[in-house]
């Protein structure tokens, strides 16, 4: 059974930085891609950032481009989310996604963690 678990949410002040980690179990991620979604109160879910698992390339959302940053362990079947200079508007339930094959949309989600940046 797939599981995807994020931890690492909280409350930051805005300016402030905190880093979000989704361990993955249950199957191999080695030809897929993870990625990260947040959904607003009140807003749809929307795409944050995307790795691939073997090739680490990146995509990010332009609203966090130069603030957020993805990465993987592969090791550890670990992707995270660093996230620096912190908006109001960033805060969200923070979700972590895979494929379920490399031509699949994400299929994988995990339960979410929230986060919540104070002005």
């Amino acid at each position: 059974q797939v599981q995807l678990v994020e931890s690492g949410g909280g409350l930051v002040q805005a300016g402030g930085s905190l880093s979000l980690s989704c361990a993955a179990s249950g199957r191999t991620f080695s030809s897929v891609s993870m990625a990260w979604f947040r959904q607003a109160p009140g807003k749809e879910r929307e795409f944050v950032a995307s790795i691939t698992w073997t090739g680490g390339t990146t995509v990010y959302t332009n609203s966090v481009k130069g603030r957020f940053n993805i990465s993987r362990d592969s090791a550890k079947n670990t992707v995270m989310l660093r996230m620096n200079s912190l908006k109001p508007e960033d805060t969200a339930v923070y979700y972590c996604a895979a494929q379920s094959t490399a031509y699949s949309w994400y299929n994988y989600w995990g339960q979410g963690t929230q986060v919540t940046v104070s002005s």
